[in-house]
């Protein structure tokens, strides 16, 4: 079973890899440099799917929370990750901790989660997740698949002690690296999933979605640098409702 689980993982591997490399190079030409870089990142997967690695020493270095510290996880995908990139000042000054990474689907999220939410012992965890399984970044996900992820780490949280934000999925009318998918339907409907399943468990629901969203259903051109990933402007009016559903979170329940 083991050797079956290997080579699993390892045709993962080749399928994901030549997918990237196909769909960027199809985009832009990339230096010997970035191809490099891209296969490393990738190769690295093979051998740490869910990337554990990742954040591992920085929860070391963190320990556990201050005695009156509500700390928050906020845990995701590139979206995420990119916050701290480009609108770092959210996080400053405040009991915030950024666990996104980039590319990464609900199953990988899922495996990571005891170590990079539940040990960190948190008071709130944000989770936004879903769409890199919709552009099939893992492979092929339906809608039930990924809500199952959503609501298991949902689930997790709450079980130990954690109060749970559950966010929309952003808009996206198409995905430069998987283009033709028409994910906007699919989002809107897991989307619905979502907010039912938190009206349901009493936990909130985020909702980015109406805030971003254009005609198309896409996300609006002045909030994303590719449709997909905020810019710095998309950002900070994610941190305006994310505060507020903090705000909101921490006024509701002792």
């Amino acid at each position: 079973m083991k050797n079956y689980g290997v080579l699993f993982l390892s045709i993962l591997f080749v399928i994901s890899f030549s997918d990237v490399m196909y769909t960027q190079t199809d985009q832009t030409e990339k230096t010997d440099q970035e191809i490099l870089e891209e296969y490393e990142r990738w190769s690295a997967m093979k051998d740490d799917w869910a990337n554990l690695d990742r954040y591992r020493q920085a929860n070391k270095v963190l320990g556990p929370p201050a005695e009156d510290e509500n700390r928050i996880v906020f845990m995701g995908n590139s979206i995420t990750e990119g916050w701290s990139d480009h609108y770092p000042e959210f996080f400053e000054g405040k009991p915030y901790i950024n666990r996104g990474i980039g590319g990464q689907t609900t199953p990988q999220m899922l495996v990571r989660f005891r170590q990079d939410v539940i040990h960190l012992q948190p008071d709130i965890v944000v989770i936004l997740a879903g769409t890199n399984d919709i552009a099939g970044n893992t492979g092929p996900a339906t809608l039930d698949m990924i809500a199952d992820n959503l609501f298991s780490m949902a689930d997790l949280a709450d079980a130990h002690g954690m109060r749970v934000i559950l966010s929309s999925v952003l808009p996206v009318y198409d995905y430069p690296w998987r283009p033709g998918l028409e994910p906007a339907r699919k989002i809107m409907d897991l989307n619905r999933m979502i907010r039912s399943f938190t009206e349901e468990k009493g936990f909130y629901y985020l909702d980015y979605f109406t805030s971003t969203a254009d005609e198309r259903n896409g996300m609006k051109e002045h909030l994303a640098y590719d449709g997909v990933h905020p810019n710095r402007e998309g950002y900070i009016l994610m941190s305006k409702l994310a505060d507020e559903a903090i705000k909101t979170v921490l006024e509701s329940q002792p």
